[in-house]
């Protein structure tokens, strides 16, 4: 049975890759770390700015890694798993190691990063786009 998609209209020319898009966003993680996505205030740029905050407690800056690839803002982080020779009674905060990614549309940018706290912000920016018109010349074919 074929899946019906709400961008199979016949209207909606080209939009496949929207649909991948949708279905990759769509398989979530487990959930770690939490997250927050904020709209801060402009600052005048003619932008909408935005701030993901990841809390990532524990973590230092060398085992977080941020990527951009391929429309994808990709959060990685690594921790070893070092006992130091201590000898734990209950151990509730494992090491452990994640990936969370991000679709992002067209426009968005990746301005900057940085870690306080044991809060990753990462500030992206989403420049207003140029609304382009163009009129499309009427040809005369040749009826034979």
């Amino acid at each position: 049975m074929n899946r019906m998609s709400l961008l199979s209209n016949p209207l909606l020319l080209g939009f496949d890759e929207i649909e991948r898009l949708i279905d990759r966003a769509s398989k979530g993680g487990d959930g770690y770390p939490p997250y927050n996505i904020e709209r801060v205030a402009s600052d005048g740029d003619g932008g909408e700015r935005l701030r993901i905050t990841l809390a990532v407690a524990g973590f230092k800056r060398d085992q977080l890694e941020i990527v951009v690839e391929d429309k994808q803002l990709v959060v990685r982080g690594k921790q070893t798993d070092e006992n130091d020779g201590r000898e734990f009674l209950h151990r509730g905060i494992a090491a452990r190691q994640f990936q969370r990614t991000f679709v992002l549309a067209d426009g968005i940018e990746v301005r900057s990063a940085d870690l306080a706290n044991g809060l990753l912000e990462i500030d992206l920016m989403r420049r207003e786009p140029e609304r382009l018109m163009r009129k499309i010349d009427i040809g005369e074919k040749s009826q034979t």
